[in-house]
């Protein structure tokens, strides 16, 4: 592992700065970790920005998004159906712990609900091998989610660390942990995918309909009644031209199996584009710093697993932002709905 001298460290008063909101610069007398064990992190934290310039802008997200061709384009809409279970159990994982039932929230919190992409799975192996700095054959991670817990407790950094654990179980417990953590992390691009498609119908639907379309729900309807106005045009008896002219002042609806058969359809285009969605979000999460914070909590749950009591578990909130779009475009269409 390549060492940074703690004066290096100290010279870089940005990181300082930059990181203090996520890990509250506080060292506190609660954890047992060495000096060693902090220096370890502390690196760690400095090699956030380099990693985010490798893997999260162009050409690096590119590659990344090589393991998304084939059945990631299967997982995608499949995620989209499960990311709702999501929210409600990492919700009902956050009720219990303020009730002071950890272990039902620690259950929760760890239960994988959307299904691992080749994407996602590359982006962990990533964060040990790169970022993290571990050992581990990415084959073996493939073929056996175990593999990355296991990289975890035998790795030589976590050593002393681990050997302060009461029990193997325990050990094991905390393998577990830190793997659920890297999950949640990269589970959190699915729903910047779901927003980042969501910002691309809304652009097509103010440019394309001139409407609010916050979602494929709520374009639906528009891109129904465009396709049976073209449908009634291409029939009409007297020819395309007088039938456009004849449409253009009496309108023509969409029957509901069209509109069903569109919203089916939309959705799944939607789900594929967000299969990709990251090659052009990652760019623009990392210029804004949303990686760099996002990675720096990873790390600060990490440590506190490690070296602390364990009792900062790592949230994905964008789930919860992507939601709240859901409900956005729910509401778009039930007006729709009721203005017709």
């Amino acid at each position: 592992m390549k060492r940074i001298p703690l004066e290096w460290l100290a010279g870089r008063r940005w990181w300082v700065t930059a990181m203090g909101s996520s890990s509250n610069g506080e060292r506190t007398a609660e954890r047992s970790g060495s000096p060693l064990d902090l220096e370890y992190f502390d690196c760690r934290r400095a090699m956030i920005d380099d990693f985010v310039a490798r893997h999260f802008t162009w050409p690096g997200t590119l590659r990344l998004h090589g393991a998304a061709l084939g059945w990631d384009i299967i997982r995608a809409p499949v995620n989209v159906a499960l990311s709702p279970l999501l929210v409600l159990t990492r919700f009902a994982a956050y009720l219990c712990r303020s009730a002071g039932w950890r272990g039902t929230a620690d259950v929760l919190s760890r239960r994988r609900i959307l299904l691992r992409t080749s994407v996602a799975r590359r982006v962990e192996v990533l964060i040990v091998t790169d970022l993290l700095d571990l050992p581990l054959d990415e084959g073996a991670a493939a073929r056996d989610p175990s593999a990355l817990a296991r990289a975890v407790l035998a790795a030589p950094q976590f050593r002393a660390m681990i050997r302060t654990r009461g029990s193997a179980a325990e050990a094991k417990a905390l393998g577990q942990r830190i793997v659920g953590s890297l999950g949640e992390y990269a589970g959190a691009r699915s729903a910047v995918a779901e927003m980042t498609t969501t910002l691309c119908v809304l652009v097509v639907g103010a440019l394309a309909f001139q409407a609010l379309t916050p979602g494929m729900i709520s374009m639906a309807p528009g891109v129904a009644d465009a396709l049976a106005r073209t449908n009634a045009i291409a029939s009409f008896p007297l020819g395309q031209t007088l039938g456009g002219m004849w449409y253009g002042v009496f309108g023509v609806d969409a029957s509901a199996w069209l509109v069903g058969t569109t919203v089916a359809g939309l959705v799944m285009i939607g789900s594929v584009f967000a299969a990709f969605a990251g090659v052009f979000a990652d760019p623009l999460q990392s210029r804004l710093g949303i990686h760099r914070r996002r990675l720096g909590r990873l790390l600060d749950t990490l440590e506190e697993e490690f070296v602390g009591r364990g009792d900062k578990p790592f949230i994905a909130r964008e789930h919860f932002f992507a939601r709240l779009l859901d409900l956005w475009d729910a509401l778009a269409s039930a007006v729709r709905i009721f203005r017709n």
